[in-house]
């Protein structure tokens, strides 16, 4: 295989289209199971949201345990040699989140579908009914904790001017009117850019491409050390992946996100 990339990292779905079949490439989707049972992409292989995330109280969100990850690389027939496209049904959060872990197990050879299943279901590319079954693998991964962050690493660079933190949120959530931890609000100075906000409907859920001059507009700038959080690290899965589309040299998602911070008693908190 080529050590040259088969596709750019934010792929188009007429540029998906003629590759697939290629031993060299394995998709992955991430939409509803439902949907997924109906039509997905040729070749496509799904996965479970549940199986990115540990499931433990009360940081639902946070990486699972390594023998998770393995044991779901394994079962996609995950090879580090190819080129992984991913896409989901939402407009990028779980896409996101997909992509996120592949940053955390080292593999840079990866790209987001834009649009995803909307994109492609609305311009009529071709579909599959069956479930793809792939070949398992069986597989040892090592993390690369970089794209990560902790909750007492955010603490020690809130007087950081080099930091900011992107809370991807709705506003209610963002100003405490809504809470679904203990504590509601947000960290404090982290701005709030809710994920939604990232996607253009009017070209069915692609990225918008303005996205460069509004979040420098907001202050979160790629000189900075970009934190981003939602509350479950789902919907930052999408503004993770944005700053790495955008390459922002420093991006790191807060996979604890707001309910770990909320439901601490030490982490301090913003209302407005």
């Amino acid at each position: 295989m080529s050590s040259q990339p088969l596709l750019p990292p934010l792929v188009e779905p007429e540029d998906l289209q003629p590759l697939l079949g290629s031993e060299d490439l394995l998709i992955i989707d991430l939409c509803n199971p439902a949907l997924y049972q109906k039509m997905h992409i040729p070749g496509a292989i799904h996965v479970q949201p549940g199986e990115l995330v540990s499931g433990q109280p009360p940081a639902t969100g946070k990486l699972p345990a390594l023998n998770q990850l393995e044991a779901l690389f394994g079962r996609i027939g995950y090879q580090p040699d190819q080129h992984i496209v991913v896409y989901d049904d939402e407009g990028g959060g779980w896409a996101g989140r997909f992509i996120w872990t592949l940053d955390l197990i080292g593999h840079t050879r990866w790209s987001y579908l834009n649009g995803g299943m909307r994109a492609w279901l609305e311009e009529r590319f071709p579909l599959q009914a069956t479930p793809a079954l792939p070949t398992p693998t069986i597989v040892s991964l090592s993390i690369d904790e970089s794209p990560r962050i902790h909750a007492e690493q955010i603490m020690t660079a809130l007087d950081n001017d080099d930091t900011v933190i992107w809370d991807a949120r709705s506003a209610a959530e963002y100003s405490g009117e809504r809470t679904f931890s203990m504590r509601g609000g947000h960290i404090p100075g982290a701005i709030n850019f809710e994920w939604t906000q990232a996607m253009d409907p009017a070209r069915n859920f692609r990225l918008r491409t303005d996205l460069p001059e509004i979040l420098t507009r907001l202050g979160i700038s790629p000189d900075k050390q970009v934190i981003t959080h939602c509350q479950s690290h789902h919907r930052s899965g999408l503004t993770y992946l944005v700053a790495r589309l955008l390459r922002y040299p420093s991006i790191k998602a807060y996979d604890g996100s707001w309910s770990e911070w909320g439901n601490r008693t030490d982490t301090p908190i913003e209302t407005a």
